[in-house]
Parts: C-alpha cells; sequence; structure tokens
C-alpha cells in the first residue's frame, strides 16, 4: 500500500463524509424563509392556541363540576 493510497483512506474519504455530511446540514439554514426579528413588523393573523379546548367554551361554568379539595399538603414548612 503506497503512501498515495493511505492518505486516500485514512484522510480523503473521510473528510469528503465529514463535507457530505455539513452540507446536508447547513442547506435547509441556506432555503429557509426569513425569520421574525425583534422590531419587525408582524404582517401575520394571530393565532390562539390553548391546551385545553373545552376552557374555551363559553358555557362551561366551574359550578357545574365538583372540584375536589387540596389532597396534597406540606409546603415551606416540610410537614408531609
Amino acid at each position: 500500500m503506497t503512501i498515495v493510497e493511505t492518505v486516500l483512506v485514512f484522510a480523503l474519504i473521510p473528510l469528503a463524509i465529514y463535507g457530505v455530511i455539513t452540507l446536508l446540514t447547513l442547506r435547509p439554514k441556506a432555503t429557509r424563509i426569513p425569520r421574525y426579528r425583534p422590531g419587525q413588523e408582524w404582517n401575520y393573523a394571530p393565532v390562539w392556541w390553548s391546551a385545553n379546548p373545552a376552557g374555551l367554551n363559553a358555557d362551561h361554568h366551574a359550578e357545574s363540576s365538583p372540584v375536589p379539595g387540596p389532597t396534597a399538603r406540606g409546603g415551606a414548612r416540610g410537614n408531609w
């Protein structure tokens, strides 16, 4: 095995693999749409999100469902 073959196998092939991975990693950043930066005008409609869609219902009243009393004990004093 010559020096050229050794350098090719142990240096250039791994560098080529790292180069391909780097290009695949950086590619999405270059093709992404522009990001919002603080201070820029916001040109999109507001999107309201709730983790509990039932909580958005105006007909839902707290009186209709009994709220259980506190079940946990303890606190800053550490009394469990």
